[in-house]
């Protein structure tokens, strides 16, 4: 278990920029990640496909989950896990605070955690 100490906020966009119903892809530490908004509910996922390099927000978003268009491969955006294959691992998800109208990420210090 990582301790409060251990982690870092990570400011990644407008909340505003993001209404109910949309995505928005944010280029971070040289990694993307993609924020989501269902219901009023934010989201974030590691931006891109774990199957196969993609781009997420380039697919749609299917109430509480993510298809990726280059295969199909569909995705929870609660816990990242496949729904849908041919994608084996899953999306790693990243806690999400909302804080001065801000969407925020609250991760461990070093690099950001992706599957590929």
């Amino acid at each position: 278990m990582t301790a409060a100490a251990d982690l870092r906020r990570i400011d990644l966009c407008a909340a505003a920029d993001v209404p109910p119903g949309t995505m928005k892809l944010c280029e971070l530490e040289d990694e993307l990640v993609l924020v989501t908004n269902v219901g009023g509910a934010y989201h974030a996922t590691q931006g891109i496909c774990s199957h196969e390099y993609f781009e997420l927000d380039r697919g749609v978003l299917t109430g509480d989950s993510i298809l990726c268009t280059l295969h199909l491969s569909r995705f929870s955006l609660a816990d990242g896990e496949v729904i849908d294959p041919p994608a084996e691992l899953p999306l790693v998800v990243y806690p999400v605070v909302v804080d001065g109208g801000r969407v925020l990420i609250e991760v461990p210090a070093g690099p950001l955690e992706v599957n590929r």
